[in-house]
């Protein structure tokens, strides 16, 4: 029955993007309807438009859509759970994005799909900054994704992965209203983490650095990753290989414990999965500290059924999936911190703002409950909180470009 449900799934899609040869499309805000309107919306008018911003640069946020569009910025690499598909099969998905910015954050976005892995894709990205306001990397393989990352930094602009950043500040969020609703101290906590990608390696990192105080730094008591070879700890001779998982071992697993994913698991408090599904057994939650909280995030199947996670004493339970409560979409964060970054003028994206979306995400829920620690996805009102505390944010920080008026 569910076999026959995707597939009529998938003949519904392929039959929508046909009827209308994509989901997205570029719209004048400016009617012409005369010639004077021609003149002063191409040649001549806007030729002293141009004169003005080259005299100032900055003058591109007052006079053009810099001030709030988005490039969707990917080399196909690693589409959803597809795999490396390059840049032609990977437009659906980014217009897919472009149409979630649009919805939810009233920002401009557009694709831009490299075809396969270029060995300037750094220099190429940089080249097409101008025109954009801020760059959401998408569906970009690690460990290619930290560096293109790191080495965009520092544009102007904000630059950010979302399938790093959106899932780790959910997960912040999930986690903070899941330890309140627990009763757990989230410094106390014991995390046990399966996939060590780019959505695991940031995760990992904004876990191990805040607690409930977005002011404060608090590291919780213990994280233990684990990747396809075991749990990483320091004495693992292939992570020399990855600059990334030595990282991890050098901010994780304090007490250099080794062995499976089930020896990470025994007496954790929280078990967060973005890896494949049905790595996770029943009894491996038995083993978990009391009340413990799962994130099984796998798609489309989960590392643990939320059914067998709650038969095996799970507390609180999240997925990626909509049909089943607490659902982690990095939808509740991207358009959001992008919509502050934007309204801030920002020209990164930061660690404390990243946090500070995470805590206004927590926050949207003021009585959380074991199926109920996010927001619903379609809630608009998510977006307008997440980005307002992260504009503040910006500001606060200075990480802000100072405009003429």
């Amino acid at each position: 029955m569910e076999g026959e449900l995707l597939y009529n799934l998938h003949q519904e899609s392929l039959a929508l993007h046909a009827e209308h040869k994509g989901k997205i499309e570029i719209r004048s805000k400016i009617p012409i309807r005369t010639m004077h309107d021609l003149t002063l919306t191409y040649t001549p008018g806007v030729a002293e438009v141009c004169r003005e911003i080259e005299r100032n640069k900055d003058l591109a946020y007052k006079y053009t859509i810099k001030s709030n569009s988005v490039a969707i910025v990917t080399d196909g690499s690693a589409v959803l759970g597809l795999g490396n598909i390059g840049g032609y099969a990977a437009i659906p998905v980014m217009e897919g994005k472009a149409m979630l910015f649009k919805e939810f954050g009233n920002i401009d976005a557009f694709p831009i799909c490299f075809e396969g892995y270029h060995t300037n894709f750094i220099d190429e990205v940089k080249n097409i900054s101008p025109v954009f306001g801020g760059i959401n990397l998408e569906d970009i393989a690690a460990p290619k994704c930290f560096e293109v990352e790191e080495q965009l930094q520092d544009i102007g602009i904000p630059v950010m992965h979302d399938d790093q950043h959106g899932t780790a500040v959910v997960v912040l969020a999930a986690l903070i209203n899941a330890s309140r609703v627990t009763g757990k101290s989230y410094r106390d906590l014991r995390i046990a983490i399966a996939g060590a990608g780019a959505a695991g390696y940031a995760i990992t990192r904004i876990l191990r650095a805040i607690g409930y105080d977005p002011k404060a730094v608090v590291p919780v008591r213990e994280v233990i990753v684990c990747d396809t070879q075991g749990i990483i700890h320091r004495k693992r001779e292939d992570l020399m290989k990855n600059k990334y998982k030595y990282i991890l071992a050098h901010e994780t697993n304090p007490h250099g414990r080794k062995g499976t994913l089930s020896d990470a698991m025994m007496d954790a408090d929280v078990f967060i999965g973005v890896s494949i599904g049905g790595i996770v057994s029943k009894e491996m939650v038995e083993s978990m500290a009391h009340d413990p909280i799962v994130f099984a995030m796998a798609n489309p199947v989960p590392e643990i059924m939320p059914s067998l996670a709650k038969e095996a004493g799970a507390a609180v339970i999240g997925s990626g999936r909509s049909d089943f409560p607490n659902q982690v979409n990095n939808v509740l964060a991207f358009p959001g911190i992008f919509r502050g970054a934007l309204d801030a003028c920002a020209i990164r994206i930061t660690d404390k703002m990243k946090v500070a979306a995470a805590h206004a995400l927590a926050d949207y829920i003021p009585d959380p409950t074991a199926d109920r620690i996010l927001p619903p996805i379609l809630d608009r009102g998510v977006t307008k909180a997440v980005a307002e505390a992260v504009r503040k944010t910006a500001i606060e920080e200075g990480v802000v470009r100072k405009l003429a008026e």
